[in-house]
């Protein structure tokens, strides 16, 4: 099916063309456009040659001169130009099944798709894929990309996935990686499950892989309070935490004599959990898995610290929010800015998770019903900071679709969005 041409931007190489609205987009320089990898790789070029088929049944070859690297301007029907592609695997820890009943429908859809791995750093198994589109992956060098890999053992990782297509990992990644594809991996790690042994199994199977796979976090198992008809899973607990610590931790050590690079991570998470301080900035070999929790609050701390001394409080009384993972952090860097600012007058409140269950302890899965209902009774001041990563992307919703402006509503204050970043956090604690 070729993608739709909704509209052209006004001021790009297209405007004023012969292509209009409604438009087919068929081939780039006589290649077809199935997605929107096909259409960012092939527009490359400073010179095209369209091909289109147009509403009314005509079909046009429309020349564009450009800068190289320059979008041409087109604009289609949805972002994939394409629909995006479902999960077809049934992992024992999904949180998506672990969701409450009752909300919109769009965070129930599972995505396992490469193009979204690309663009928006999602996470893909690579068992929704044919051998043509690794292939694809590979010849229009897709890269980097996020691997969920779980397990390299292919008996663990098809009972892990619930899928019986699961087992070639191993052999996917090899020819990824022999194309110059980069992978970035991660772990969920599950107690008596794909941990201990098979944690080391799956740590030197991806560190053969290195440096096209130069990172791998591996962060512990989600578990809500609605696992009802699911696997039983085990969280982690202090000493599984400490020892999976252990192992992570050894295990780069020798990659990093090997490599120069210790490769494998282990989620802030761990270190909550196993009661022990975080690492030094610099272990973190400039943060390439922040984005699943390894180094977030040292990286906060340390852009903390950078910017408070200069955030002089105007006294002005608040209350922060956070979840209970994070709480003691979010404490010392509050008594940090009071040490410099003594007018400085804050609360840090904990909120307890309700919705998803106590077992859920981040600030990212915190409801904005739980703030409401928490703060209420306990509320500080007239300013309550809230963390940018408890609102949907781009807007002011909570995950239970509460928004900031019933929380302000219901409360009767102000709500400063605190972005994540330390800087932020020191200003929005000085109150500007």
């Amino acid at each position: 099916m070729n993608p739709v041409i909704e509209s052209i931007s006004p001021d790009s190489p297209a405007a004023g063309r012969a292509i209009y609205p409604g438009d087919k987009l068929v081939r780039v320089n006589g290649h077809r456009i199935v997605d929107v990898l096909d259409y960012k790789y092939y527009t490359y070029e400073a010179v095209l040659l369209l091909e289109l088929f147009g509403q009314d049944g005509s079909h046009r070859f429309v020349k564009l001169k450009k800068l190289e690297g320059q979008d041409p301007g087109l604009n289609f029907e949805t972002y994939l130009m394409d629909k995006p592609r479902a999960c077809a695997n049934r992992c024992l820890f999904c949180f998506v099944d672990q969701l409450p009943t009752g909300m919109r429908e769009s965070l129930y859809f599972k995505d396992d798709d490469a193009r979204l791995s690309f663009l928006q750093g999602n996470y893909i198994t690579l068992t929704n894929l044919t051998n043509r589109e690794i292939e694809r992956i590979a010849a229009l060098r897709v890269s980097p990309i996020n691997v969920s890999v779980h397990a390299t053992n292919p008996e663990l990782r098809c009972r892990l996935l619930g899928n019986r297509n699961a087992g070639n990992i191993l052999s996917r990644m090899q020819y990824l990686a022999e194309h110059g594809i980069t992978m970035n991996c991660q772990i969920v790690c599950c107690p008596g499950l794909n941990d201990g042994e098979e944690l080391l199994r799956t740590m030197k199977d991806l560190a053969g892989l290195y440096p096209q796979v130069p990172s791998v976090s591996v962060v512990p198992v989600g578990l809500t309070g609605h696992r009802c008809g699911l696997a039983e899973l085990t969280p982690f607990d202090k000493t599984k935490a400490e020892k999976t610590l252990d192992a992570i931790d050894a295990f780069g050590r020798e990659c990093m004599k090997k490599h120069g690079s210790r490769i494998f991570f282990a989620a802030d998470e761990f270190y909550i959990k196993a009661g022990r301080p975080l690492p030094k900035d610099d272990w973190y070999e400039g943060y390439p898995q922040l984005e699943n929790g390894v180094g977030l609050l040292r990286l906060l701390s340390e852009e903390f610290e950078a910017a408070v001394e200069d955030e002089p409080s105007n006294g002005q009384p608040f209350t922060a929010v956070t979840g209970k993972a994070a709480y003691p952090f979010i404490c010392e860097l509050l008594e940090k800015a009071k040490a410099y600012h003594p007018q400085t007058d804050g609360v840090v409140l904990a909120i307890e998770n309700d919705f998803f269950g106590r077992s859920i302890d981040v600030a990212g899965l915190l409801t904005g019903r739980d703030i409401l209902a928490q703060v209420r009774e306990n509320m500080h001041g007239q300013r309550l900071l809230i963390p940018r990563n408890t609102l949907r992307y781009g807007e002011h919703v909570f995950l239970d679709d509460c928004t900031v402006e019933d929380l302000e509503r219901e409360l009767g204050v102000t709500v400063r969005i605190v972005e994540q970043d330390g800087a932020d956090l020191a200003a929005a604690f000085a109150g500007r």
